[in-house]
């Protein structure tokens, strides 16, 4: 198996390790990358707690760090944060840590069928025990409910005509794999265009049947409430979806007033939450993005609760 290649990792873990007798949140544990580097920098009196909804990571990880007395490992939803905490009677962290995004393995994994690359069961589930399928939605919702997760998960200009397309091959015959998609979509876009509507197509409806927007916002309103004073939060996303709700729930939460600019005086009692730490987000270098093609698209943003 080839594994997944930690990205931005001196990065990360230069901002996240403040205390190395600490406790410690990596919510995306994936198949530990970050997680054994973090484990070499902490001293044996500290805590980290990882969660990762993806089985197969876990029982890796489960096995790989089975003599590791420091590390606390939960098969779950990084939005359960606040659960497992209880579980582990941890009232604070003094770093929170999440690497958004799907791993390479998960890309290799065709039975996932995260590629267009592959042929493979049009699924895109994390957790296939959750939710619908990216199968069942592109055969079962309306036009406009297509044409509204490709253009808000997609970025697609031409949303509302491929949207078009699905239904009308649905029609003829039911999608029910990677290629049959990627053969719609090559119907309307010319080959050397193909590569990026294609990612973003995908992207489109693997955020949407795993519900990654609605579960980041959730899991960073959580963390925020679940770090110490100086505690930091550091996550690195890899499209401008995320990165822009990561960029506006720190920009929020370091402003000290939401009034509106025409009020005389405050009444909005906002409270300042976080400090910046990281004006404009962290990319990688060049002889970072030569070794790992992924690291081309990571940005790394940095918070401190005050």
């Amino acid at each position: 198996m080839s594994l997944h290649v930690p990205v931005l990792l001196n990065e990360s873990l230069n901002f996240l390790i403040t205390n190395k007798s600490g406790n410690y949140f990596d919510g995306t544990i994936g198949y530990g990358g970050h997680t054994s580097e973090i484990l070499k920098l902490l001293n044996n009196d500290a805590t980290l707690i990882a969660t990762d909804k993806d089985v197969k990571a876990y029982e890796y990880c489960k096995e790989k760090f089975e003599n590791e007395s420091r590390l606390r490992l939960f098969n779950t939803d990084f939005t359960d944060i606040k659960r497992v905490s209880m579980i582990e009677f941890v009232n604070v962290y003094d770093g929170i840590f999440a690497d958004l995004g799907v791993s390479s393995v998960q890309l290799d994994d065709k039975k996932l069928g995260f590629t267009y690359r592959e042929d493979a069961p049009l699924d895109l589930r994390m957790n296939k025990s959750q939710g619908e399928s990216a199968a069942y939605v592109v055969n079962n919702y309306q036009e406009e409910h297509l044409t509204d997760i490709l253009k808000s998960y997609g970025e697609l200009r031409q949303a509302r005509r491929l949207a078009g397309k699905i239904v009308e091959a649905r029609r003829k015959h039911k999608i029910s794999t990677t290629f049959q998609l990627r053969e719609i979509v090559e119907t309307i876009v010319p080959e050397y265009k193909s590569f990026k509507t294609l990612s973003q197509v995908f992207q489109a409806f693997r955020i949407y049947v795993n519900k990654e927007i609605d579960r980041l916002k959730e899991f960073l309103e959580k963390s925020i409430e679940s770090l110490k004073i100086g505690g930091r939060i550091v996550i690195i996303s890899y499209h401008s979806l995320e990165d822009r709700v990561v960029k506006d729930f720190f920009k929020y939460e370091n402003l000290s007033c939401v009034c509106p600019p025409e009020a005389p005086i405050c009444t909005c009692n906002k409270e300042v939450r976080l400090k910046i730490l990281t004006r404009k987000p962290i990319i990688a270098t060049q002889e970072e993005i030569a070794a790992n093609r992924r690291a081309r698209s990571a940005k790394l943003r940095v918070a401190e609760r005050i």
